[in-house]
C-alpha cells in the first residue's frame, strides 16, 4: 500500500468526526505574504489542507523546492493537492515527484472522506470531456452513493468574475455531473476570493488569492461575495450534513461567512 493510500485510510477511519479544512491556491510564488498566510493556516492546526493548484513559474522540481516547499511544506502530510495549469506541463518531474517524495503519491484524480463528507479532487488540466477516463471515473463515484454531502475541488473555476480568466466553459462536464450529487465546489486560478450564489444545488468558492499577485473583479450579479484586494484563504469546518465556511485574510480578518447544508446518504 502506498503512503498516499495509508493516509487516505486513516482519514476515512475518522470520516464522521468534525474536521477543519483550509483551501488556497495560486500561492506557491515564494513571496513573504504567501508565507504569512501559510503560517496562519498552520497555527490553526487543521485536519486537511487543499492546495488548489499553481506552482510558479512552471512547476518544475526546482520551483517546488524554491516556491512551494518553503511555504506549504510544513503542511505536506495533510495536503490533498490538485494540479494547476502552471505545473501540469512538468508534472512528472515536478508535481508527481514532489508529492511522491512527501509520501502522498497523488493520482491525477482521487477521493477521500472527512468530516462526514466525501471530497473529490478533480483535474481541470487532464482530459475531462464526455467519454474521458476522468469523467467516467467521476460518474462511477457519484453513482456509488446517494446524498449530496460531497465537496469537489479542481483548479480552473466554471464561473469567475475575474478580469484575467473569467468563466471556463470547458469544465462544464464536471458541473453537470455533480448536480444533485454534491453541494460544494472549490477552485483557484483566478487570483481573488469569491463565493457564488447557489446554482443547481452547488455553491462555488474561488480561493485563488494565496500569493502576492491578485486580479481585479468585474461586476457580476452571480457573485454573493468577492474581494480582490486581500491575500487570503478559505477555512471550512465539515460536520455530518453541514459545513461552515469562512474567507479569512492573511491577518486573520473575517471577510465572509457562509453555511452549507447537505443531504446524507440514505436520508
Amino acid at each position: 500500500m502506498t503512503a498516499f493510500a495509508i493516509s487516505a485510510a486513516l482519514t476515512v477511519a475518522q470520516a464522521d468526526e468534525p474536521a477543519v479544512v483550509w483551501a488556497a491556491g495560486d500561492g506557491a510564488d515564494g513571496s513573504r505574504i504567501a508565507r504569512r498566510l501559510a503560517r496562519r493556516i498552520e497555527r490553526d492546526d487543521p485536519d486537511a489542507f487543499l492546495y488548489l493548484g499553481d506552482v510558479y513559474p512552471i512547476g518544475s522540481w526546482g520551483d517546488f523546492q524554491r516556491n512551494y516547499d518553503p511555504i506549504y511544506g510544513g503542511l505536506a502530510d495533510i495536503t490533498w493537492p490538485t494540479p494547476g495549469n502552471h505545473e501540469w506541463g512538468t508534472r512528472v518531474q515536478g508535481y508527481y515527484a514532489y508529492w511522491d517524495q512527501n509520501g502522498r503519491a497523488p493520482r491525477p484524480w482521487y477521493r477521500f472522506s472527512l468530516g462526514g463528507w466525501e471530497l473529490l479532487s478533480l483535474n481541470s488540466e487532464a482530459p475531462h470531456g464526455a467519454g474521458s477516463r476522468q469523467l467516467r471515473w467521476l460518474g462511477r463515484v457519484l453513482d456509488s452513493g446517494e446524498g449530496t454531502c460531497r465537496l469537489a475541488f479542481w483548479h480552473r473555476p466554471r464561473f469567475s468574475a475575474g478580469t484575467v480568466h473569467g468563466d471556463a466553459p470547458d469544465v462544464a462536464p464536471f458541473w453537470r455531473a455533480l448536480r444533485g450529487h454534491a453541494r460544494l465546489v472549490l477552485n483557484g486560478h483566478e487570483h481573488a476570493l469569491m463565493r457564488y450564489r447557489r446554482r443547481a444545488g452547488l455553491t462555488e468558492y474561488v480561493a485563488g488569492a494565496g500569493g502576492r499577485v491578485r486580479y481585479s473583479l468585474r461586476p457580476d450579479g452571480r457573485v454573493a461575495f468577492g474581494r480582490s484586494d486581500r491575500t487570503g484563504a478559505l477555512r471550512i469546518v465539515l460536520r455530518p450534513e453541514h459545513a461552515e465556511l469562512e474567507f479569512r485574510a492573511v491577518d486573520g480578518e473575517l471577510l465572509d461567512r457562509s453555511r452549507a447544508v447537505c443531504r446524507a446518504e440514505g436520508s
